[in-house]
Parts: structure tokens; C-alpha cells; sequence
């Protein structure tokens, strides 16, 4: 969300939150205590776990919450005429001074039915912040959830570029998935992901407890960051995303001969006189092809213009893309002739990207030839040249590079990272669970719409290996888990008789980050604090 904007999103609410808020005026129940909890049903894209996001978010937006005339002036325009006037001028007076939200901390990772966020106020104020802290919390955790899936095909060592700017959901979209594709996977230690399905559950004796439990055996631990790098400029301003970038393959297309290349000299990393750069380039193409055994003609000349045009420019940061003609044939001798120019003037290339094509074999193959030109002109770390990869990588095109073996080092993904194509809404809801200091329970025809009534505390079970191995729900007032005790829960759902169990280390999942209008951060987590200093301006 744009800062400028942050100061309107009291009405980025659905109608229906005010004319319930007009109810409960009217029945005189607007400031009877209340409290909500924000979760989802499912695990997302059939999977066993999703990342908690957009904390950040919804502090700023509950901060600056609050109706100012140009916004009740509105409301009076679409609510019905029959809206005492009274009742907007007590809109007026309505902020989030009183509301206690407790969340799990950002990028954790979280699970069906337990709550992201647990909101408590006020009953009027509380039911207007519903809409729009779905709206914050919703794409934010699905993109962070997206990532960090492309986290775990990738594994740790790969390194991961979103670019998906120009493919995402508007510029809201397009901000919000280069901020949380990076935060997606870095999990607190311990915090171990499940990778297959997850069942829920509860239990009545000795307390009331609910439970998440894996009936498969769980992922290794992330403890890995999500993608490394943005190409989105505006996301770095904003958010300290690392931006990445280098060129297209228009601009390698909009030379056509050697004769563009101006300015054409470049001066040695340790020395003063400038050095003809491009003559330079041109003996090692000849040098190049003969190892190589291509044809020198083959080579496109405006291709090679480009790539010295552009290595004069950022001589410490050049990258070729080398496939807009023919990979092997011209952009790889092309990138070699120009790369092991600059290493005579004492610069290193910093890498190589392929757009299109079979990934895993030709970076096999340009691996090779990377190889072949360190052995033959004594250049050792010309061998281990990044090889950049993009090209609508998805889930499952990742998925087959990693099995087959390859020999990429950066992966870039935009489309499938950004409108997370497997499951386009984490479909988070926001359920009344007590009012007034009665538990509210949703009796539904539909089980899973069912909800779970009472305030209640989460707690991460953790076996004698380190391992989570349950996430467990019991009512505020109830005595808390602790390590080393038994505990009796069933599975939510099932008929089966409890099951006793017994953590080695018990961890409390929520915190309290916000409390009486204030900021309660309690550590320094990803783009939270930056987001409540835009949100100030």
C-alpha cells in the first residue's frame, strides 16, 4: 500500500461492516467487549503449512485508524437516510485506542485453524477493522507462503530473483510480492514446516485443547532466507529489498555493429591510461572461437557490441544475456570474448543468463565452456562464473531442474511467485469468538465452517529431537502447556479417544504487538518498523 494512501484506509472496508456498526449503536452494545481471531481453514496450494505476513501492515493501518469528516461525509452519502445523525458524529470518536491484537511474529510459520492474528475491543470497532486486516494479511501470507515453496524446491544454496513487477496484480500487487517473496522462509530456528497435509484437532480432558498434528514425518528446518533479490527499484526504496538487475534483450537487439560502441575505452583497475577496449575484445573473440571451435562469422556483431558497450559501463558488474541469437553459437563466444577482456584489465564478469530454452542443459553446457576457456587460458575462476536462469519457472519446472541435476546458481522468478497460480487467495476469515465474556460458537451445516469458540492461547510442541511436532490451542484462562507435562488432546474432527502427549519444550506462538493505540514490538522483524515510519509521514 502506498504511504500517501495509508491515511484512507478506514474505508477500505466492505459496506456491511458499518451498517452493522449502526446496529450495534442503535442496541447500545458498541463498546461491550469483543474478540475476533483471523485464520484460514485450508493450508494453502495443497500444502502443510503457510508463513504468517503483513504484520507490519495492519500496526500501521490500526495506528492511524480512525473516520475524519471527509469520510463520514461519504458514509452519510450511501448508508440509508434513516441513519441517525448522531451516529456519525460518534464515528468521529472511533479509533483503535483500545484494541489489543496478538499475532505470531512475521514470517512464522503457521498452520489451519490456529490464528494469525487475535483482535480485542470494542464490538464496533473492533467488527469495522475485519475487511481490511483480511485485506492485508491475506496476499501478503499467501506470496510469502509462495516463496518460500520455491525456497524448498530451490534449497538454500541457490540463489532466488523475483521479477514479477510487470506480471503482478497492479502496483500494490507488484510492491507487495517483491517485499514478501523476501521474507518468505526466513523462519525462526526450530520452527519446522510439515510437507505433507496436516489434520486438526481437539481435545476436552484434562483441558480444552485443540491441536495441529502431522501425521507425516516433517520437512527439514528452513532456517533460509526466501528470495534473495528484487528487480523492483521501488521495492528496495521502500522496504531495503536488495535490487538486482542488468539488461534485456532489447538493449542487446538495438546494436547492430561494432561501430555504436562509444565511448570505447576503459581504464585497467590498476592503472591510469585508458586501454581501446573494444580491439581488446575483438582478439579474444578470435582466441575464443578457435577453442571453442565456432565459426567467427557466426557470431552476431551487434551482440558483441552490446555486451562491450556494456561491460565499459559497469566493467565491475557485467552480465551478458546470452541468448537472443544463438546461445552456443554467438553469445556464449561473445560473453567469453568480452568477459576475458575485462579480466586482462583486471575486472571480473559477474555472471551469465539464459531466457529461454531447455535451463538445465544449456547451463550444463555453458558451464563447460566456462570450464574449458579457465582451463585453456589460465584463468581459474572463470570456471565458476554464476549462470543465471528465467523463463516462467513455476513450481514444477523448478522442481524438474532440481532433480535432474544442473549447474544454475541464480534462478529468476516472476509470474508464478506473484499471482501464485496454485491457489490465487489464502482465504482467511475473521470469526467472532466472545462477546461480553461469553464464547461465541458458528453452528454451520458446513463442518468446516464451524468455529471454535473462547479466547484461547497457542503453544508450539517441540519433541526431545528439536523437532515441532504440534501446535496446540486452550483456553486463555486454562493452566498453560509446559515442558516435560503430559497433556491429553484428539485430533479436531475425529471421534478417536485422547491421546496423551508429552513436549520436551513448549513455545507460546502469539505475541502482543499491539495494545491501547501503541506499538508493543517486541524484537526488530522484517519491514515492520519501516512500514510504522512511512505510515507517520
Amino acid at each position: 500500500m502506498e504511504p500517501g494512501r495509508r491515511d484512507s484506509l478506514a474505508l477500505l472496508t466492505d459496506l456491511y461492516q458499518f451498517t452493522m456498526a449502526y446496529g450495534y449503536w442503535r442496541a447500545g452494545r458498541q463498546r461491550e467487549p469483543a474478540e475476533f481471531e483471523l485464520f484460514f481453514r485450508r493450508c494453502p496450494c495443497r500444502g502443510g503449512f503457510a508463513l504468517s505476513a503483513g504484520l507490519g501492515e495492519c500496526l500501521a493501518f490500526l495506528r492511524a485508524f480512525r473516520l475524519r469528516q471527509p469520510e463520514i461525509e461519504y458514509l452519510q452519502s450511501v448508508l440509508p437516510s434513516t441513519t441517525e445523525k448522531a451516529f456519525f458524529d460518534y464515528l468521529l470518536t472511533v479509533d483503535a485506542s483500545e484494541v489489543t491484537v496478538s499475532s505470531a511474529p512475521e514470517g512464522s510459520v503457521v498452520f489451519a485453524t490456529v490464528p494469525l492474528l487475535q483482535v480485542k475491543g470494542p464490538l464496533l470497532v473492533v467488527q469495522l477493522l475485519e475487511t481490511t486486516l483480511l485485506c492485508l494479511v491475506n496476499y501478503a501470507s499467501l506470496v510469502a507462503t509462495n516463496a518460500a515453496r520455491f525456497r524448498m524446491l530451490a534449497g538454500p544454496d541457490k540463489k532466488l530473483l523475483e521479477l514479477g513487477l510487470r506480471r503482478a496484480q497492479g502496483p500494490d500487487g507488484g510492491l507487495s510480492a517483491s517485499k514478501y517473496s523476501y521474507i518468505g522462509g526466513e523462519l525462526r530456528p526450530g520452527a519446522r514446516p510439515v510437507s505433507q497435509h496436516l489434520a486438526a484437532g481437539h481435545s476436552l480432558s484434562p483441558l480444552l485443547l485443540f491441536a495441529l498434528r502431522s501425521p507425516h514425518p516433517p520437512a527439514p528446518d528452513l532456517s533460509v532466507p526466501g528470495f534473495d533479490w528484487t528487480s523492483n527499484v521501488l521495492a528496495g526504496k521502500l522496504y531495503g529489498v536488495p535490487v538486482r538487475g542488468t539488461v534485456a534483450h532489447s538493449y542487446v537487439m538495438s546494436f547492430t555493429s561494432l561501430a555504436e560502441v562509444q565511448p570505447r575505452t576503459l581504464k585497467p583497475l590498476d592503472g591510469d591510461e585508458p586501454v581501446d577496449f573494444l580491439p581488446l575484445a575483438e582478439s579474444w573473440l578470435r582466441r575464443v572461437c578457435q577453442t571453442l571451435r565456432v565459426p567467427q562469422d557466426r557470431v552476431n556483431p551487434g551482440e558483441l557490441a552490446a555486451f562491450v558497450s556494456y561491460a565499459i559501463a559497469f566493467p565491475h558488474h557485467f552480465q551478458g544475456l546470452v541468448d537472443t541469437y544463438c546461445i552456443m553459437g554467438s553469445g556464449i563466444p561473445n560473453f567469453c570474448a568480452v568477459a576475458l577482456a575485462l579480466n586482462q584489465l583486471g575486472y571480473r564478469a559477474i555472471g551469465i543468463r539464459v531466457d529461454s530454452g531447455d535451463l538445465g542443459k544449456q547451463a550444463r553446457e555453458i558451464r563447460q565452456v566456462l570450464r574449458t576457456c579457465s582451463a585453456d587460458f589460465q584463468v581459474p575462476w572463470f570456471a565458476t562464473i554464476p549462470i543465471a536462469v528465467s523463463n516462467d519457472i513455476s513450481e514444477r519446472s523448478l522442481e524438474e531442474l532440481m532433480q535432474e541435476g544442473n549447474e544454475i546458481d541464480v534462478i529468476g522468478i516472476g509470474t508464478n511467485v506473484v499471482t501464485c497460480p496454485l491457489q490465487p487467495s489464502l482465504g482467511c476469515v475473521y470469526k467472532l469468538v466472545k462477546v461480553n465474556g461469553c464464547p461465541k460458537l458458528k453452528l454451520t451445516e458446513d463442518e468446516e465452517k464451524m468455529t471454535i469458540p473462547g479466547s484461547k492461547m497457542a503453544y508450539r510442541l517441540y519433541d526431545a529431537t528439536g523437532l515441532a511436532f504440534m501446535d496446540l490451542l486452550a483456553l486463555e484462562e486454562e493452566p498453560p502447556a509446559r515442558a516435560g507435562q503430559e497433556v491429553a488432546v484428539c485430533l479436531l474432527g475425529r471421534s478417536e479417544e485422547a491421546r496423551r502427549v508429552t513436549p520436551t519444550a513448549v513455545e507460546i506462538l502469539h505475541r502482543t504487538y499491539f495494545k491501547d493505540g501503541q506499538i508493543a514490538v517486541t524484537e526488530k522483524l522484517h519491514f515492520l518498523l519501516n512500514d510504522l515510519c512511512r505510515s507517520s509521514r
